[in-house]
């Protein structure tokens, strides 16, 4: 027997984006429930390092782009969260990292240093003497310059479940078969048909919120609607599982001026003790060109290099795929800004 639901909203993803949503218009006082397809945060919420960042890793061109500058107040404005002062309470979040951290060789070029140190990122970022560096690199040899930035790193998993906690009755997944969309004669949804774990549902809103990442794509094409195109941006991310004590949470960055640091470092605690480091920025983009164990190779090679110390040839080591959803650009360019587009 279908279940006939009626509701102001639905939203489809169940990413960090589909869940805050979930979060604000509950709190609106609006009646919403969100779809997702199998895990919560399941793409590209979960693959990411849960860096809340303030945009300067956009700035390594030795200019403030819009990128960095649209971002630059996040960080301040998750701490509210994480104090239960602002938008959404995540007082029940786990921190990874209070702070994360960039280190700039010996070899960077003193135009980049120089405007690293400018009154133009006053209060964004902040040079650190040897004796207030994290355990990690304290008592090494390490040339160069270390900053503290306004930065930190959340637990992911955590995150995912202080959102959907209070609205765990108002969350379906629907698994593999896909949502289908009835139309109304001038195009518009007039419901979705869907299998949930709790059975068949018919859906009726009066608006529907696409927030599926890469499955925004499929969704707008089952809904006829060209615009906006998606593009999709893919990274080949390599993850260590390591039994060194010291946890990293670090950008690299390399002799070239670019957008992206040649090494993001974050590190996530296991139940034994142990620790995986999860690595992106520039090798996770020039990796789509490798294979699994030419990408390994590559990440040994970098963390030997730069992290002497650690023993990275007993580690476990693993490589995966995963797409980077967004609004079409020329030439696949990153979106500088939060995208929203609406369709009466």
């Amino acid at each position: 027997m279908t279940q006939e639901l009626h509701t102001d909203i639905v939203i489809l993803g169940g990413g960090i984006a589909g869940l805050w949503l979930l979060n604000r218009v509950r709190q609106q006082g609006f009646d919403a429930v969100l779809l997702e397809k199998h895990a919560l945060g399941g793409g590209q919420t979960i693959a990411s390092q849960g860096i809340i960042h303030g945009g300067l890793k956009y700035a390594l061109s030795g200019v403030l782009s819009p990128a960095s500058s649209a971002i630059a107040g996040m960080p301040e404005r998750w701490r509210q969260c994480l104090r239960g002062e602002a938008d959404v309470d995540l007082r029940e979040c786990r921190l990874l990292a209070p702070h994360y951290f960039m280190w700039s060789s010996g070899g960077v070029r003193s135009r980049l240093k120089s405007f690293l140190g400018s009154k133009a990122l006053r209060g964004r970022i902040d040079a650190l003497s040897p004796s207030r560096y994290p355990e990690f690199l304290r008592d090494q040899s390490l040339s160069g310059t270390l900053y503290q930035l306004t930065d930190f790193v959340v637990d992911t998993p955590s995150l995912l479940q202080t959102l959907a906690a209070p609205h765990k009755d108002r969350i379906f997944r629907t698994g593999d078969t896909p949502v289908q969309l009835q139309a109304n004669e001038d195009g518009s949804v007039a419901r979705l048909n869907l299998q949930t774990d709790e059975g068949q549902i018919s859906l009726k809103a009066h608006r529907y919120l696409l927030c599926a990442g890469e499955g925004n794509g499929p969704l707008l094409q089952q809904m006829q609607i060209a615009q906006p195109a998606m593009q999709t941006r893919p990274l080949h991310m390599l993850a260590m599982h390591t039994v060194h004590p010291h946890p990293v949470y670090l950008h690299c960055i390399g002799d070239s001026f670019g957008m992206t640091p040649l090494l993001t470092i974050t590190s996530h605690p296991q139940p034994d003790g142990s620790w995986v480091w999860y690595l992106g920025g520039e090798i996770a983009e020039s990796g789509m060109q490798r294979s699994e164990d030419e990408q390994i190779a590559v990440g040994k090679r970098e963390l030997k290099r730069l992290f002497p110390w650690v023993d990275v040839d007993t580690a476990r080591w693993c490589g995966f795929h995963i797409n980077r959803a967004e609004p079409r650009l020329p030439n696949l360019q990153r979106p500088d800004t939060a995208y929203l587009h609406c369709q009466q």
